[in-house]
């Protein structure tokens, strides 16, 4: 399976299984305009993690280390959301401004990682 991380915000939005991996709701993007497949708010950081790292990049490592900690203690939720992605491309989408440094970016490492 093909995973591509994606701004929900983006004009131009690839095809797939499109999954929201934020815990909140985008501002400013209503469900219909969303056209998600799913929305995995389970998943996402958990609101403690979410507001320490307030998208901080100097926070980025740490960040990255506890929220796959998060994700580990999540794995077999992981693994049941994956069963139901029935396209060959996964859209995880996130809201935030850094392209670099969000949970989506750490999720697909750990789906990657679950082979």
């Amino acid at each position: 399976m093909e995973i591509k991380v994606h701004r929900i915000y983006e004009k131009e939005q690839p095809k797939g299984f499109r999954v929201l991996v934020d815990r909140l709701w985008p501002r400013g993007i209503s469900k219909e305009d969303a056209d998600l497949d799913d929305h995995w708010k389970e998943i996402a950081p958990s609101d403690e993690l979410r507001k320490w790292f307030d998208h901080d990049s100097d926070k980025w490592a740490d960040f990255r280390k506890k929220y796959l900690k998060e994700l580990s203690a999540n794995k077999e939720i992981i693994k049941e959301r994956l069963q139901e992605v029935d396209r060959n491309t996964l859209v995880l989408l996130y809201a935030a401004k850094d392209t670099d440094h969000n949970n989506a970016v750490v999720l697909k490492e750990y789906i990657n990682r679950l082979g």
